[in-house]
């Protein structure tokens, strides 16, 4: 079997058809048929089951790609401990992360631990909270940005305290106050980040015990900034999604500050690739 064969199975998947794996590839589609043939004919079953909507898995498929994956995952450690020892750095980090953060703040990271790795590269890979716990947990990314605490065991780095703010609309009758008062989220309409995003926000109605009037649930942040704008809820998000935009709402503060807590988190450090390893150690320094 070959690694060569694991990584077109692999790109066919993540991507869901033939046609746009070849793309990203370099090969044919007739080429990446017949290399995902030959890999059935080696296990004895079919991996692929094909409609016009695309390719997913078959049971059987779903059953080694896991497996496949981590022989994958072990390949590029692999080959970055070699490279490590002949005193070179490269290698590809693939790293877990949210829009606020793949705007704000991890750009300016990877610049400036390139100018000293140049050979290290990355692949940013966008979910919610729950995703990019899940990809860490099943190695499909070597490291993700989280919210902490978070819901698997992890080692983590915290990085920093973001400041939760309520955004209402500019014409809205509490729009004139310094801070708004938590007690009236439960009567006003509330627009609710989608679950797996949701994490800080619960928290903070949880810890208050503050039952929201939820009209809608969004999963986007910049739609859910939309939606204040027009008039059709009130809302709260984390002053990192707010920053560094002209937005038509009215930002408050909350009458009982309230923060989320972000960290970059590994499932094993130990076991981690060296590229990883020195990106989480640049991490750690930068951020102490």
């Amino acid at each position: 079997m070959s690694i060569h064969k694991f990584e077109v199975l692999l790109k066919v998947v993540e991507l869901g058809s033939l046609t746009k794996a070849a793309e990203a590839l370099g090969f044919t589609q007739s080429g990446v048929s017949h290399i995902i043939h030959s890999l059935e004919t080696e296990f004895g079953f079919p991996l692929l089951l094909r409609d016009r909507s695309g390719v997913r898995l078959t049971v059987n498929g779903e059953q080694v790609v896991q497996p496949i994956t981590e022989i994958m995952n072990w390949n590029e450690q692999l080959k970055q401990t070699i490279t490590s020892i002949h005193g070179l750095e490269s290698g590809t980090i693939r790293i877990g992360t949210f829009t606020s953060v793949s705007v704000h703040w991890l750009p300016g990271m990877i610049k400036y631990f390139q100018q000293e790795y140049p050979n290290i590269h990355f692949k940013l890979v966008e979910g919610d909270y729950q995703e990019i716990e899940d990809w860490i947990s099943n190695g499909q990314i070597d490291c993700g940005f989280i919210t902490i605490p978070s819901q698997a065991s992890f080692e983590v780095i915290p990085l920093k305290k973001d400041r939760m703010l309520a955004i209402v609309p500019l014409d809205h009758p509490l729009s004139h106050l310094d801070r708004f008062p938590l007690e009236r989220i439960a009567t006003e309409s509330f627009i609710m980040p989608r679950e797996g995003s949701d994490y800080d926000v619960r928290r903070l109605l949880s810890r208050f015990a503050i039952i929201p009037d939820i009209k809608f649930s969004v999963g986007d942040d910049y739609a859910i900034i939309a939606m204040v704008e027009n008039s059709l809820g009130i809302s709260i998000l984390p002053e990192l999604v707010l920053q560094g935009r002209d937005h038509n709402v009215k930002m408050l503060e909350l009458e009982y500050p309230s923060y989320r807590s972000l960290g970059l988190a590994v499932h094993s450090l130990k076991k981690a690739s060296p590229a990883t390893k020195r990106f989480l150690e640049y991490i750690r320094t930068s951020h102490s």
